[in-house]
């Protein structure tokens, strides 16, 4: 009985290694299945929607841009001392509501580092409420090595809230040199020398 109990133990192992395999197999199978099911299932109710494809321009467009309307930004640039500072263009029309990008380029023509900080105005006044900078060089001082130049923009919207009679901006810089060393005193002569 010894031989037949180990042949049913044999039998019964290899039964239950079949089925092992067979439920192994089918959970693979079936978490490779998952993802399109998944996708399936996020399609069908509009959960979670991963299959959609990336908007169209068209769709994308902010909604926010006033399109009906265009208003033309007048970029300025002033420095003080050896800096050479100038907008990469003048002047830029934008609807309001649009992120834009203008471009700046200052150069050191001093042998020395310089420390310097921008300061900006608008012109008419009431358009300063209502021009927003998202990125600006104003907002940090700059340091410039010795006849160095750098590029530097400024990334800004304008509120479509802005009054419709506003119908161009000044943007304008003055940069100022900090901690400008100061210049050696003429030294004194002596009393009846």
């Amino acid at each position: 009985m010894s031989t037949q109990h180990a042949e049913n133990d044999r039998a019964f192992n290899r039964s239950m290694l079949v089925k092992l395999v067979v439920v192994a197999l089918l959970m693979f199978g079936f978490g490779f299945a998952l993802v399109p099911m998944y996708r399936a299932i996020c399609q069908i109710t509009g959960i979670n929607n991963l299959v959609q494809r990336d908007a169209t321009e068209r769709e994308a467009r902010n909604t926010q841009v006033d399109m009906t309307r265009t208003v033309s930004i007048e970029l300025d640039a002033n420095a003080r001392g050896l800096l050479g500072f100038r907008p990469e263009q003048r002047s830029i029309d934008v609807h309001p509501g649009e992120v834009m990008t203008v471009m700046y380029d200052i150069s050191n023509n001093e042998g020395r580092t310089i420390d310097a900080q921008a300061i900006p105005s608008y012109a008419p006044k009431q358009a300063t409420e209502y021009f927003r900078k998202i990125e600006c060089f104003c907002f940090t001082q700059q340091t410039l090595k010795a006849n160095e130049t750098k590029r530097m923009p400024v990334v800004f919207v304008v509120d479509p809230k802005l009054p419709k009679d506003v119908k161009t901006i000044t943007l304008s810089y003055t940069f100022f040199e900090l901690n400008k060393p100061a210049v050696p005193a003429a030294p004194k002569q002596a009393a009846g020398a």
